[in-house]
Order: C-alpha cells, then structure tokens, then sequence
C-alpha cells in the first residue's frame, strides 16, 4: 500500500483504487478527530463526505464567491453599527468594506448574475460608512 501527501496528512491509497480518501483536516472543528465541546470526536462518514465535497463541486464558483462577500456585507453592517446588534467598530467595519470591495470590484463582471447588485451595495456600505464615521466618536 502507497500513501499520497496532502496538507492534511498522508493518506492511504490502494492500488487500483479509484477513489481517493477524504481528506480531514484537524484544523477544521467538525474535522474527525477534533473534540468537540464536550471532549469527545465527532466522526464523518466517509460517504457523506464524498457526497459532501461532490455538491460543492458541483455548486458554481461564482455563487460562492457571493456567498462569501455577502458575509462580509453582514459584517460591514454589524460592525457600523446599523445592525440591530450595535457592535459600533469602524476599523473592523472598514476592513469588512474593504474586503467587499476586493471581491465585488476585483472580480467585476466574472459574478454575474450579481455584479450589479453587489456593486449597489458595496456603494451603500461606503456611503453608510461614511456617514457614521462622521457622527461616531473616535475610537
């Protein structure tokens, strides 16, 4: 039996095998072999995992990338302190905007359907920001 290097371990690899183990990484909290809260392992099933990385796959890039800049959006909002939550903090509300506006203008046109939209918000979050910097006390 051979092994293959990943970044999460050596896996093992059967001859003929046409599919490779799932990696796990121990860094991942939901990981097999992380504790969980309780001190015990939380254990994945292989199938599942294949299942689970196939869907990913199969989800278009450019949707997760949304995904991922919408999450910054949420950030911005809460960290500007306009969310319902209050968690005023213009220098991390000024990090999420930035890494909005790396996503939404670095990749332009490339997430379409949502390149007009997110470019819409991305000029609120700017103007917001704007707005309650100028109010809010300094830091």
């Amino acid at each position: 039996m051979s092994s293959l290097w990943t970044p999460y371990g050596e896996q093992p690899v059967e001859p003929g095998q046409s599919d490779a183990p799932a990696p796990q990484t121990p860094a991942d909290p939901a990981a097999p072999g992380f504790p969980d809260e309780f001190g015990g392992e939380e254990e994945i099933d292989p199938e599942e995992m294949r299942q689970m990385l196939a869907r990913l796959a199969a989800t278009p890039v450019e949707a997760i990338v949304t995904q991922f800049a919408v999450q910054l959006q949420e950030l911005a909002v809460l960290h500007l302190g306009i969310a319902q939550e209050r968690a005023e903090s213009l220098p991390q509300a000024a990090l999420a905007i930035d890494g909005f506006a790396a996503i939404v203008e670095g990749l332009g046109d490339r997430l379409e359907p949502n390149t007009a939209a997110l470019t819409q918000v991305l000029a609120q979050l700017r103007l917001a920001f704007v707005e309650v910097s100028g109010s809010a006390p300094p830091e």
